[in-house]
């Protein structure tokens, strides 16, 4: 089964997007200098508001989700697996890691990058406020 989400969001002038294991993509409007995981803010949509059929697709033992970050000309691709044990039910955060802890904020695990391998050119356009495109491609035929 393939399935396709949408999230917007934009940029904030206060992202380090420096951390080695995670980013993140929340629904709050503001971040502090602390946050340095996040890539995204103002987010349309975290955990709960994914559809039913996205959820089950990602929650299939070898479930394989691509991350698209689209901002301007600039293009990040990410890959991450999914898991049976992922409840989506974080009402404000969905967070990629490349290690393999769950929680209710965890969108994905064992991903291919974290905040701080996204390419400096994209990082610097989402410094800038810039509005992103975040598509979510989940496929748990594999």
């Amino acid at each position: 089964m393939k399935v396709i989400e949408v999230v917007t969001a934009r940029g904030h002038r206060n992202m380090l997007v420096t951390n080695e294991q995670t980013f993140e993509i929340t629904k709050d409007l503001r971040v502090t200098e602390k946050g340095d995981c996040i890539v995204a803010v103002a987010a349309d949509k975290s955990g709960p508001d994914l559809s039913k059929e996205f959820k089950k697709a990602l929650q299939c033992e070898k479930a394989n989700l691509t991350i698209i970050f689209k901002v301007g000309d600039e293009k990040e691709v990410i890959q991450t697996w999914g898991n049976p044990n992922l409840s989506l039910s974080h009402p404000t955060d969905l967070v990629i890691r490349k290690s393999s802890f769950i929680c209710g904020r965890t969108l994905g695990i064992k991903a291919s990058k974290a905040a701080r391998d996204f390419s400096r050119s994209l990082v610097k356009k989402l410094i800038g406020s810039q509005m992103v495109r975040i598509e979510l491609l989940v496929d748990s035929n594999i």
